[in-house]
């Protein structure tokens, strides 16, 4: 039988011992001897075991007339899906760790010990995993930056992204996903983390893709961070914020630093003067936009304000008027935005 089956005769006395396939009788010399049913038996317990279940599954549902061929195809589904979770778990890590390239068994531990800090359930562990990383330490950036696009406590994120801009590698590609993500989170954790990426190749290709996004803050912490880079497409951006009063003074004086360029001072005043004069402007917005002008060099500026000291709006006249008489009191030339 065990050489016409393929079961092995230990498995066979086993199956035995348990009850599962008794053979039908004995031989005179005391050999088992199996029937054509105690064969098909046989195969149905090898069958079931093939299917992961255990030799006490395996009876239950030999013997249970109750236990639905349904149930146990479910528990199946449940018990593989567990498993091949775990084992992606332990592929990432192990990918994680072949990743850092460890140079010896302090190395490994170091990136074993974050995994499974990260992997806590309580965020100040997950923070404190991050934070107790030796700066220039062996742990992969795309290991941070897969983390932080799937961190939702913002203090683990923050303490992901200082770890992020600090680690060795290059964490862009992994970070350009989390800019196509369907949640709005991820993008924006995304975005924050490539703005920490000032000297990254590419950073500033992908913040110029995220104006186009759909969600203001997303746009908003692109345009700024374009516009500390000089990137004059964030210009459209940056008046929107001076107009909707978002970080309007943060937005400015990006707008003043990209001011400095000849060919785009002219632009940036021409925007903000259409501003000025449309006629959903309400008063905190001209205000705002008033504001936006004083950052701007220029003898242009000079003569917008003084305009604006006879408009309609007294209180947008009393600022422009206070603004003109600063102006008037710098040294000759000294238009530097901000000053």
């Amino acid at each position: 039988m065990a050489r016409r089956s393929g079961v092995s005769t230990r498995m066979l006395r086993h199956y035995d011992t348990l009850g599962l396939v008794r053979p039908t009788g004995r031989t005179v010399g005391g050999y088992r001897e199996y029937s054509t049913e105690d064969v098909r038996r046989i195969f149905h317990v090898e069958s079931l075991r093939s299917l992961g279940l255990s030799l006490k599954q395996v009876a239950r549902a030999l013997e249970d007339p109750a236990f639905a061929p349904s149930t146990l195809v479910s528990d199946l589904i449940r018990w593989t899906r567990d498993r091949l979770a775990r084992e992606q778990e332990l592929l990432e890590r192990l990918c994680a760790i072949d990743a850092a390239a460890p140079d010896g068994w302090p190395d490994v531990l170091r990136v074993v010990e974050l995994l499974q800090g990260l992997s806590s359930p309580d965020a100040a562990r997950r923070q404190q995993a991050v934070l107790a990383q030796p700066d220039g330490g062996s742990v992969p950036a795309e290991l941070l930056a897969e983390a932080l696009l799937a961190e939702s406590d913002p203090n683990v994120a923050g303490a992901l992204r200082w770890a992020l801009a600090r680690s060795a590698g290059d964490a862009v590609a992994t970070l350009a996903l989390g800019l196509h993500a369907p949640d709005v989170e991820v993008r924006r954790r995304a975005t924050l983390a490539i703005v920490g990426l000032a000297d990254a190749p590419g950073a500033t290709a992908l913040l110029a893709e995220a104006l186009e996004d759909v969600d203001a803050t997303v746009r908003r912490h692109a345009a700024l961070a374009l516009g500390r880079r000089a990137a004059t497409e964030a210009v459209p951006t940056l008046v929107a914020m001076v107009v909707e009063g978002a970080h309007d003074v943060d937005a400015a004086e990006a707008l003043g630093a990209l001011s400095e360029n000849p060919g785009r001072a002219q632009e940036i005043m021409t925007a903000l003067v259409d501003e000025l004069a449309a006629p959903t402007a309400d008063s905190p917005t001209r205000i705002r936009l008033v504001q936006a002008l004083v950052e701007l060099p220029g003898a242009q500026v000079r003569e917008v304000l003084r305009q604006l000291t006879h408009d309609d709006d007294p209180v947008v006249a009393l600022v422009a008027s206070a603004f003109v008489a600063a102006l008037d009191e710098r040294p000759a030339g000294d238009d530097a935005p901000g000053a």
